[in-house]
């Protein structure tokens, strides 16, 4: 068989001792630095920089203006047992920050194949994003955060250093995790929590207030939580509710989507 050719922008920096496979895209004004390996079936978009002894593996695609430090592993095959190395896929978005010795792993076909990372993301050291998990945007993930496979995380989740979060997890978006937590049941979006087992203790009211949300709708995502976490009612009883409030607080509608999406039960 003949080896595919490779496309490499004109304005691409390639250190010498950078390897590069066949059949690989590399776009306008990236940058590669001492000793990385770009496997086969990659592409990596405009204006990314990878730093030194950084492994890209593929089926693998890279959007634009990411930054990849040194150590890291992207888009090589997951730890799964049932892998028998089918060509599952890795997606990444733009603008995302892949700080030293992150590892973040292809799909498999037990789920949808892909492993998904959005737009705008801080990946901190040795933080692990497993297969078929599916990351969102302007998340922050802190060192040696580690993801089972199939977990899925909303925009702007905040996930505290030392965390571990179980296979098939949702993880709301604006939620917020303290540091050491271990995480086996759905977090609902805009909450606070901590622990092992990770508990609930309030809703994120500094990140909303930094992202322009109203005191109007702070005052109704509180008293959502209180309706989850300080009455009587089972969730069963507070769906409708949630509901009939987010034809009105289109914010609300999170929880709706949430609920929609957990399996496990959320966190108590």
């Amino acid at each position: 068989m003949v080896a595919r050719v490779s496309y490499i922008d004109s304005s691409a920096e390639i250190h010498p001792s950078a390897v590069i496979e066949d059949n690989v895209s590399i776009g306008a004004n990236v940058k590669i630095g001492a000793f990385c390996y770009i496997g086969s079936n990659v592409e990596i978009g405009d204006g990314t920089e990878i730093m030194t002894h950084v492994v890209i593996k593929g089926p693998t695609k890279i959007g634009k203006d990411n930054t990849i430090y040194q150590f890291a592993s992207v888009g090589e095959a997951c730890q799964d047992l049932k892998y028998k190395g089918e060509p599952t896929q890795l997606v990444i978005g733009d603008r995302n920050i892949i700080r030293e010795s992150v590892t973040i792993h292809r799909g498999t076909i037990q789920d949808n194949g892909i492993t998904t990372v959005g737009h705008d993301n801080l990946f901190m050291i040795n933080a692990h994003i497993a297969h078929d998990c599916i990351i969102g945007d302007h998340c922050i993930f802190a060192n040696n955060v580690t993801f089972a496979g199939h977990v899925h995380v909303g925009d702007y989740a905040i996930i505290g250093g030392m965390t571990a979060i179980h296979q098939f997890c949702e993880i709301g978006a604006h939620s917020m995790l303290g540091g050491g937590s271990i995480v086996v049941k759905d977090v609902p979006p805009y909450v606070m929590a901590q622990g092992n087992h990770c508990a609930p203790f309030g809703i994120n009211v500094e990140g909303l207030k930094r992202r322009g949300f109203s005191k109007e709708v702070i005052r109704a995502i509180r008293q959502v939580y209180k309706k989850l976490y300080r009455s009587n009612d089972t969730l069963a009883q507070i769906k409708p509710e949630i509901e009939a409030q987010a034809q009105d607080i289109p914010e609300l509608g999170l929880f709706v989507e949430f609920f929609k999406k957990s399996t496990r039960g959320i966190i108590r």
